[in-house]
């Protein structure tokens, strides 16, 4: 609002109208999975082009694993945790009863949040290897080493728990359903 409060600047309205344009977009892109995962492995495969031509921002590289880490394992991790379950029937299946109700895999974090996160934080990583202040020299391969030994650790747990509370946290189309198969009088 300008400083009689009665309507918005000019200012004001074109950021409004960016907004909802840049919304619109957003929106348009969320039924089309593949182009934009290709999209950030490509934005993705420059950022780490530009990483090894400048020979630096190793840290930012670190920090942005790590986002993308934790990224995934909100992706993979159900909303309702197993190991807190409250008793309610919320929780994924634990007995053999449980498992003929269908009840589909409820992610903590859904796929397109989990896309527009990560390209959120590769584009904001790719713009700060313009600027030399975050260029922070380290010895890279004590991170590499740190990254892959806690992305290892990590994955491990993950995969413990998915197999501990037998989920899947993917699904590919709509499930088919064969029916009641026929007795042969053979």
């Amino acid at each position: 609002m300008n400083q009689m409060g009665d309507e918005p600047s000019k200012l004001e309205v074109f950021q409004a109208k960016l907004s909802r344009t840049y919304q619109h977009y957003l929106d348009k892109s969320a039924i089309y999975t593949a182009p934009r995962w290709l999209s950030f492995f490509g934005i993705l495969a420059l950022y780490l082009l530009r990483i090894y031509v400048v020979n630096g921002f190793f840290l930012v590289t670190y920090a942005l694993g790590i986002f993308l880490l934790n990224n995934l394992i909100g992706f993979l991790t159900p909303q309702l945790d197993p190991e807190a379950d409250r008793g309610d029937g919320l929780g994924l299946p634990t007995t053999n009863n449980d498992v003929d109700e269908f009840r589909p895999f409820e992610r903590r974090l859904p796929e397109f949040q989990f896309w527009y996160s990560c390209i959120k934080g590769l584009v904001y990583c790719f713009m700060m290897t313009f600027f030399s202040v975050f260029d922070v020299p380290v010895f890279w391969p004590i991170l590499l080493i740190y990254f892959i030994v806690l992305f290892s650790l990590t994955m491990k747990r993950q995969i413990q728990h998915m197999i501990k509370y037998k989920y899947v946290p993917f699904s590919w189309g709509k499930p088919k359903h064969t029916g009641k198969k026929a007795k042969d009088d053979t």
